[in-house]
């Protein structure tokens, strides 16, 4: 079983991850990492890699455990969000398609970010018609003897992991500008190919 942390959108490894495995348990009693997938999830537009990053209530430097973690609300960032996917994605060629459920998962007022981030994972599997039974544990995973644990390995700033491949390049709207650009958000994936996204996982190098 694989054992992720809740991430935000994702990236799309992760769904590679998941539509690999038929079961996957989200760890919300870890502890909250900044600058990780747990906040941020990356797009790709006219001026290049632009992270995303959902906006929390800092605890004054407290170790919350992921499930206590809140959205902040003093800033507009949902609604910047969704500028920047629009502004990057705008022009692809199944935007269209896909855009409205962004827009209801960014505007919905959620209170705890597993709540946001259950959502958006919700939207990539739909998108992706993907089975997988997703699993949410309250309390920290420390019996990992029968599991993939991506915990601290699978983030942003680092290598893959050995248990990831990067998936192989897939169309982008501004690929003659940027050339592909690996480890981008699902939300990259299905505006540029639509039905054809899940195969995109699929695809050998």
């Amino acid at each position: 079983m694989l054992l992720l942390p809740s991430f935000y959108f994702g990236s799309v490894e992760h769904y590679w991850l998941l539509a690999k495995h038929p079961q996957a348990l989200i760890d919300t009693g870890e502890h909250y990492v900044r600058q990780s997938y747990r906040t941020r999830t990356t797009i790709i537009g006219p001026n290049g890699v632009h992270d995303l990053s959902a906006q929390i209530i800092h605890g004054h430097g407290a170790k919350l455990p992921m499930r206590e973690v809140r959205l902040s609300r003093a800033e507009t960032w949902p609604q910047q969000h969704l500028h920047a996917i629009r502004s990057a994605y705008g022009k692809s060629p199944w935007f269209i398609h896909y855009v409205d459920e962004i827009e209801q998962v960014l505007m919905k007022r959620h209170e705890r970010l597993i709540d946001l981030n259950r959502d958006t994972l919700r939207l990539g599997m739909k998108w992706l018609g993907l089975s997988t039974e997703v699993l949410t544990s309250e309390a920290f995973v420390e019996d990992v003897s029968e599991m993939i644990d991506l915990r601290t390995s699978f983030h942003p700033k680092k290598p893959l992991p050995s248990h990831v491949e990067q998936v192989p390049p897939y169309t982008q709207v501004f690929a003659d500008r940027h050339g592909f650009k690996p480890r981008m958000s699902v939300i990259d994936l299905v505006c540029n190919q639509g039905p054809a996204a899940a195969e995109a996982l699929r695809a050998p190098y």
